[in-house]
Order: C-alpha cells, then sequence, then structure tokens
C-alpha cells in the first residue's frame, strides 16, 4: 500500500483515470529490465524510476567517457570512468529512492541473460549492437516476456514493440533477419548522433513500458522511425514472419 508521500509523488499519474491506484501499484510491483546505460537506457531508466517502477534492473559493460556526456543524461562529469550501470543506478536512486535499482557492470549472455529476461516484466533492449539485440530477441521470445527495441543513429531514431504474447506480433529477427543485417549495427561512436534523438526515443521506449507495466493505454503496433532533420514520424505495419528462425520455434 502507498502512504501519504507516495500518493503525494505518484499523484499526477494517480489522477490520470487510466492509471489511477491500481495502476500506480502495477508499477510498483513491477520489475523492468534494461540493457544499456547509454544514449537510450539514460533516459528510459530515469523516467521509469520517476514513475515508480518498484524494481529496475540495468545492465551495461561499459564505462563512462567524456563523449559519452553530449548525449547520456544518466550519467555526469563525475562519471567518467565509472561503469555505466553503476552511474545510472547512482542518478535513478537520487531522482527516486524508493525504487529498488539493480546495477549489473557487464554484459549479459547465455543462460543469465535468459534468467533475468524472465524474471522480468517487461525488456527494454538499448542497446546498439546487431549481436545484442537479437540474443536479447531470442531470450524476450523464449521467456514470453514483451521487448521493447529502440535505435537512434545520426539523425535518424526507431522504435517498436515485440510482444510474444500475442500470436500476431513480429519479432526482431522477422523485421531485421539475422542474414541480412551483416555482423554489427552502425555505432554513435562510428557514425554520431544528434543528442536529443536518443532522448526522444528513450523516452519513447519509457512510454511503451510505463503502459505495459500499469495497464493503460494499447501497446505500441508495428515499427515507428523517426527522421529529425524534418522532424517526421513514419508507422508501419510489419507481420510476423511464420518461417522466422526465431520466433517460430516459441509459437
Amino acid at each position: 500500500m502507498m502512504d501519504d508521500q507516495a500518493l503525494l509523488r505518484y499523484s499526477r499519474q494517480i489522477m490520470l483515470p487510466e492509471v489511477d491506484i491500481e495502476g500506480q501499484e502495477r508499477l510498483q510491483s513491477a520489475h523492468a529490465l534494461i540493457i544499456g546505460a547509454g544514449g537510450l537506457g539514460s533516459p528510459a531508466a530515469l523516467y521509469l524510476a520517476a514513475a515508480g517502477v518498484g524494481r529496475i534492473t540495468i545492465a551495461d559493460a561499459d564505462h563512462v567517457e567524456l563523449s559519452n556526456l553530449q548525449r547520456q543524461i544518466a550519467h555526469q562529469q563525475k562519471s567518467v570512468g565509472l561503469n555505466k550501470a553503476l552511474s545510472a543506478q547512482a542518478s535513478m536512486q537520487a531522482l527516486n529512492p524508493h525504487c529498488e535499482i539493480v546495477a549489473l557492470d557487464k554484459h549479459l549472455e547465455g543462460d543469465e541473460l535468459g534468467r533475468l529476461v524472465a524474471s522480468a516484466y517487461v525488456v527494454l533492449d538499448c542497446t546498439d549492437r546487431f549481436s545484442s539485440r537479437y540474443a536479447v530477441n531470442a531470450a524476450s521470445q523464449k521467456a514470453g516476456i514483451p521487448l521493447i527495441s529502440g535505435a537512434a543513429i545520426r539523425f535518424s531514431g526507431q522504435l517498436a514493440v515485440f510482444d510474444p504474447r500475442n500470436a500476431a506480433s513480429p519479432c526482431y529477427a522477422c523485421l531485421y533477419p539475422p542474414d541480412d543485417s551483416g555482423d554489427e549495427a552502425l555505432s554513435c561512436a562510428e557514425s554520431g548522433v544528434m543528442a536529443p534523438l536518443v532522448g526522444l526515443i528513450g523516452c519513447f521506449q519509457a512510454v511503451e513500458a510505463f503502459k505495459l507495466l500499469s495497464g493503460a493505454g494499447t501497446a505500441h503496433q508495428g515499427l515507428s522511425t523517426f527522421d529529425g532533420l524534418i522532424g517526421q514520424w513514419r508507422h508501419f505495419q510489419v507481420p510476423r514472419d511464420p518461417a522466422c528462425p526465431v520466433c517460430a520455434q516459441f509459437r
């Protein structure tokens, strides 16, 4: 049960009819897993902590560099040299000490990735490599846990929600077949990125996580892309591939 301080803290959400007390309590009892504490993971983590998600696990093996501070808002000048997950944990706890924040300073893979995904209510993929995205997607499909995938590079961003509980929902591999993707995605270090763009996409991921965890609204369908140079969103319907090498084996 929420005390008076919690009711005050979350009052602007509780007054929303789609959320109400019941939705806020669902947020407080939920567990979100955020993989990646960089440009996308930073705003997503901060907003989910501020919104009152009861338990958030955030994982990242990298350390904060000066060039990260242009866009990775969970980190500060004093964070340079620190592990990103631990740095983000400190920022999240400073924002909302009532959330349980678990920081994992390592790359998740194999059985450990599978166990953590299965323990979560929702997974946010905030990585920037195809190899990581495929691994997270496979673990999400196997465990039947919704996956919110974001990406941002240069002036372009995209978001998709893959929900294995929905028989019609595609998975990441339906959208990007492994044979067509190449070995790795472009990284910001190699191609550059506009600072507010990652915030926009990371916040979009947080919005979808909020809805899935609270029960408010309807989860995003298909693929949305954003062109930051002209300020235009485009939306695409993406069917599930019945021959997908990943999700077909779990449906």
